[in-house]
Order: C-alpha cells, then structure tokens, then sequence
C-alpha cells in the first residue's frame, strides 16, 4: 500500500510564530480572528497546501500569498474557512420571514417596486435556497415580479457547488420534511441526488464577495441575512461590518444573525430586536 506523502519538517514542527505568521495574513486577507488555540487545526488544514505547493515554512508559504501569479490565495480562504450549514437551519428565522416580512414585501413587489434581499457568507447554497423556497412559497410568480436574492461568500469553490444546486442525499437535512418540496421537485429514493427546482434557482444570482474588501455597488436590500460568520471575526471587524450591513438595508429592512451572536456597537442603536437574533432598522 503506498503510503500518504510526508510532511514537511517545518509543518510538522509548526511553531507558535509559525501560527503567527498565518494568522496575521488570514486577518489581512478575509478577516478572520485565529485564537491560538486554533494552531492544530490550522496546522492540519495548512498541511496539504504545503506539500502542494513545495513551501517548507510559513513564510515562504505567505510569500506566495502574495504572488498575484499562484492563485493560491482562494486555496488558503477555502482552507480557513468552515462551511457546515444545512437548509432551513435556524427555522424560526424563515417562519419569522415568512410571516412577519414577505406580506409587506411581497405586496410592494406586486406595485412594481423591486425588492433585494442578501444572503452574505452563504456557503453551499443551502441558505439562500431556502430563502428563495420560502419567497416561492408566498409568491409563486416572484420570478417575474422583480424580487431578487443575492447570495455571497468569500470562498469561490463553495460559490461554485452552490450554483450547480445539486445535493447529494446526505446533505438532504431538513428538520420540517415539509420543506423538502419548496426547494427541490418531489423525492425520488432510488436517486442518490438532487437537483434544485428551476424557479428556485432564478431567483438567486451567487457572487463572491470579501466581507471585509470594499462592497461592489448592490443596491439598498430589504433583508440581509448573515449568519454564523461574523464569530470568525473580532469584535472591531465584527462591529464594523454590522454598520455596513446597516447603511445597506433600507428603513425597515431586517437583519437576521446566527444564534450566537449580538449586535452591537453603533449599529445596534440603528436596530431593534424583533425576534431570537432579528433585528429591524427604524424607519
């Protein structure tokens, strides 16, 4: 049996300022905060790129960070990053969005006037799906009625699985089996995939997008969801980027983060809590 290539002797002995180093350009480059209690973790994600790419220290590795011709920067994001999700996670948000925020929403869409909401650090798709599940839900026609979702990450390989919308079984979770059918066409069990309905998807346009870089121009949104991605920040970035979020929505749009997280900082005098991690922008 052949056996697994070895690893290099400096990443093998990944020292405290070894983790130092990589640290530092995972704050520079998307943001992200690594504790050092986080050093074996990042030790063994980075493991595979230092025997790819021939570096034998994390300096070296940094360097080509650097190096605009490696292309080894969405290497090192798609590495860092974690992208656990699964579809209607949180359920009390979208039954919070489907009955407290599409009706108003829905009807303004009806008058002509077009209605954007955000799915930002979205992962395989499975967020911004079932966001747009449920606006069908409501509004069968939304294709054609100008509502329109934005989905982003900073990771271009999971922008890439999210747009083929194709789930293997496994990634199938829903803790409501109704919600099965607002995403995907009626179950087959002898498949060992599926594919995400057609309407679904139009509804959707998928970016990628640093949270943390200067935002292209994309219009003011009615609702922004961004959940379980600012914890990988500290909390100057954290509350930084709550205050883009908030010039971003317009007057009583809504915000939606992850359970373990609290607005703060100025942004939360702009917001109110209208529901377990929702928040509203006074109108």
């Amino acid at each position: 049996m052949k056996s697994a290539p070895a690893m290099p002797q400096s990443m093998r002995d990944f020292s405290d300022k070894d983790f130092q180093v990589i640290a530092s350009a995972a704050k520079k480059i998307i943001g992200i905060h690594l504790e050092p209690s986080k050093k074996a973790l990042i030790q063994a994600r980075l493991s595979k790129r230092f025997r790819q790419t021939g570096v034998f220290n994390a300096q070296s590795y940094c360097d080509l960070l650097q190096d605009p011709k490696a292309n080894e920067r969405d290497q090192f994001v798609s590495a860092l990053t974690t992208n656990v999700t699964h579809f209607f996670r949180e359920r009390h948000h979208f039954k919070f969005l489907e009955e407290k925020v599409l009706s108003d929403l829905l009807c303004s869409a009806r008058t002509g006037r077009k209605v954007q909401i955000w799915s930002a650090g979205c992962s395989t798709g499975q967020e911004p799906y079932s966001i747009s599940g449920t606006v069908l839900s409501q509004m069968p026609n939304a294709v054609s009625s100008g509502i329109e979702i934005l989905a982003t990450d900073v990771d271009k390989s999971v922008i890439q699985k999210a747009k083929m919308g194709v789930y293997q079984t496994d990634e199938l979770r829903f803790d409501n089996a109704d919600d099965f059918e607002k995403i995907f066409p009626k179950r087959d069990n002898r498949a060992n995939e599926s594919r995400v309905r057609e309407d679904v998807r139009k509804l959707i346009k998928f970016e990628s997008l640093n949270l943390v870089d200067r935002w292209p121009d994309i219009g003011a949104m009615d609702v922004i969801f961004c959940r379980n991605v600012a914890i990988y920040f500290d909390k100057d970035v954290q509350n930084t980027l709550w205050s883009r979020f908030v010039d971003q929505i317009k007057p009583g749009g809504f915000l939606f983060i992850g359970h373990s997280e609290r607005l703060r900082g100025a942004a939360a005098e702009q917001m109110r809590p209208v529901g377990v991690t929702i928040y509203q922008k006074a109108n």
